[in-house]
């Protein structure tokens, strides 16, 4: 294939996974009445491996140890991440807490930096964070707990990003379907704890089905396909828009609304990726050898 139209095929991908990670997202927190983040965490990870297994038959793929590894921590990371983020919209908006999440991918950008251009994005960046975390009454709307939750997502989510330039080299498809069978060890006993019983309901297994063909299926399947082909100067430039869609989709599937002073931070921390993505050096390389 053509470089450029295989670079571009690679950020449609990122641009298709941002739109339905969101999407699930917000029917997900609709759930947690019934079941709580950690039930429709369990339920989006552990039907999502179901489906992909037959789909990646990544029995068939022969790793050695240190690839066994790699994919060790990036199934263990997306667990992690997926449980923390999904627990901090019990706390803030949607748009706010991706918002902060986004801070993982733009730190890889930064990481390594020394022009000033890039420390004036970081600068960007940190003030948008400040207007929300909650340092006085004026922001009491906006949990700590969410922030700090989301503030952890956002460590998963740079981790995430590294092990997944490692396993992508090892196959797409196969790869995905191990790590979601390896996050499961990490949500599904935390999910039936939780959920018991109810995870059996058959409409909650209807909207689990829902949620990890929108959240987990098709996004990381694209994401393995991109992160592959892209720097990750173009990958935190388009995933820049997290934030604004994810505070689309809260609004219109929940209703969430969004302060002034949380709609500049979010509009901040939006340029401050886009801007680093644009102008600082590629902080991730590719690996210089194979896995094995």
């Amino acid at each position: 294939m053509n470089p450029d139209r295989t670079v571009f095929a690679a950020a449609l991908a990122i641009v298709g996974s941002i739109c339905c990670v969101n999407l699930g997202a917000a029917i997900a927190k609709g759930m947690f009445a019934t079941i709580g983040f950690e039930g429709i965490v369990a339920l989006r990870t552990a039907i999502a491996a179901l489906l992909l297994l037959p789909l990646g038959k990544p029995w068939r793929v022969r790793l050695s140890r240190a690839q066994w590894g790699w994919v060790l921590l990036y199934g263990l990371t997306m667990g992690a991440m997926n449980l923390l983020i999904y627990w901090s919209f019990l706390f803030i908006p949607i748009g706010v807490a991706v918002a902060i999440e986004i801070t993982g991918p733009l730190v890889l950008v930064l990481a390594g930096s020394r022009t000033l251009g890039d420390w004036l994005w970081a600068l960007v960046a940190l003030v948008g964070l400040a207007l929300l975390v909650p340092w006085t009454d004026h922001s009491a709307a906006l949990d700590g707990r969410g922030v700090a939750l989301a503030l952890g997502a956002a460590a998963c989510w740079a981790a995430y990003i590294l092990f997944g330039k490692q396993v992508s080299r090892i196959g797409g498809q196969q790869v995905v379907a191990l790590g979601l069978g390896i996050a499961c060890l990490v949500t599904v006993p935390i999910g039936i704890d939780h959920a018991g019983a109810a995870l059996l309901n058959p409409w909650v297994l209807a909207v689990g089905m829902l949620v990890a063909v929108l959240s987990s299926c098709l996004p990381y399947l694209l994401e393995m396909f991109a992160l592959g082909r892209l720097s990750p100067r173009l990958f935190g430039l388009i995933i820049s828009a997290a934030p604004a869609t994810a505070a689309l989709a809260g609004y219109a599937v929940l209703g969430e609304r969004l302060t002034l002073p949380q709609g500049i931070a979010i509009a901040l921390m939006i340029a401050a990726s886009a801007g680093a993505a644009l102008t600082g050096r590629p902080a991730v390389s590719r690996p210089r050898e194979d896995l094995s």
